[in-house]
């Protein structure tokens, strides 16, 4: 069972907002104890969009399922005497603070490792530990214009916002990475370690083939390359209902069948054409407006062309393919929720059902650990 990979690990949890929580509620999929820390104000998340009645978001309520949330006023003597007691038991401890702010108030790396040596200590910031923009604020937003992701991205007029935040969710990914690597590495040698992850280098390190591209032969501008609308057989198209398809024919054979299944042989031999395909795009801009989207599906679904709805949010839980994978799980707990579990399978096993944060204390939480 997935629960059985880090069972046993204790996870300290300082983050707020979506990177750490994803990063530990993955952590806690593989069965690591996970205490959320939050200061008396709480995370900003739990007040974040629409309230429930108990007053907490449901964004709050996803992203801490699973953990033990606990209040401490870091600043107060019994806050930092409490904390420094759940260092001392702790595997991991992943704070998101700006860089300097875990050491003003006195928990710099000198102390954890004082306290823990064998301390897997993981700093995720917006831009690293060093270097200029090192202090500057950020969101999702601003990590993604300075790595570039947004240029290409969006229609000939402007580039569009990711959703969900990609700079985000990367680092959440990459901060699970880190950890579990660290975690493997204390197994054959004892040692603890300190890591820096950054949430925009995150979004930076998917940019090797744009950056390379830019280099080579100059930056490649939105809907004009392959796989960013240039090209006829590759792009969202709207339908006749106002909806939306996704055709991905990149290989020939795919655009074959595309081809003999909606009556345009003429186009076979069209698909080498230079990009961006604009004569070509606007014919299948009108083919797609001929049908609405349910219509196209019962037309190419059987096809296997690479063509796929553009669903909507509320449509995606009943899909066939994932509720036979089961990863999907809606109206958890009776709370109208609909959670997503981490999509690996060991052995053919899920990820176990998520139990919503319960709420404790410090004290509580040692008494567990003891």
């Amino acid at each position: 069972m997935l629960a059985e990979c880090l069972a046993g690990t204790k996870v300290l949890d300082l983050t707020q907002y979506i990177p750490g929580p994803f990063a530990t509620q993955w952590l806690s999929d593989l069965g690591a104890e996970v205490v959320k820390i939050e200061p008396p104000a709480g995370d900003p998340m739990r007040t974040m969009g629409p309230l429930d009645a108990d007053g907490t978001t449901v964004f709050y309520k996803l992203a801490n399922r699973n953990k033990t949330v606990v209040v401490l006023d870091l600043k107060s003597e019994h806050g930092k005497a409490a904390f420094a007691k759940l260092v001392e038991k702790a595997d991991v401890l992943l704070e998101a603070y700006r860089p300097g702010v875990l050491t003003r108030l006195g928990f710099g790396p000198e102390v954890l490792d004082g306290l823990n040596p064998k301390l897997i200590h993981c700093s995720l910031s917006g831009y690293g530990q060093t270097g200029p923009m090192a202090p500057v604020a950020g969101h999702d937003l601003t990590y993604m214009a300075l790595t570039g992701g947004l240029f290409a991205s969006g229609t000939n007029e402007r580039p569009v916002m990711t959703f969900p935040p990609l700079a985000d969710h990367a680092g959440a990914m990459m901060t699970m990475t880190a950890i579990l690597a660290a975690l493997v590495r204390r197994g054959t040698t004892g040692k603890g370690a300190r890591l820096d992850v950054s949430l925009s280098e995150a979004a930076l390190a998917w940019m090797p083939g744009a950056l390379t591209g830019a280099h080579r032969w100059g930056a490649e501008k939105r809907e004009e390359g392959l796989i960013n609308g240039g090209a006829a057989y590759y792009r969202i198209y709207r339908t006749q209902d106002g909806r939306f398809v996704a055709l991905a024919a990149l290989e020939e054979k795919f655009w074959q069948k595309f081809c003999d299944t909606v009556g345009r042989t003429e186009w076979i031999h069209r698909q080498p054409e230079p990009l961006p395909q604009t004569e070509l795009i606007a014919e299948l801009e009108a083919l797609f407006l001929t049908r609405t989207r349910d219509e196209w599906v019962a037309l190419l679904k059987p096809v296997d062309c690479c063509f796929e709805p553009v669903l909507e949010p509320g449509e995606v839980a009943s899909h066939p393919q994932w509720k036979d994978r089961e990863l999907v799980q809606s109206n958890v707990d009776g709370d109208k929720l609909v959670e997503v579990l981490l999509p690996v399978l060991l052995d053919g096993a899920r990820a176990l059902h998520r139990r919503p944060f319960k709420l404790d204390t410090a004290e509580g939480v040692l008494a567990g650990w003891r």
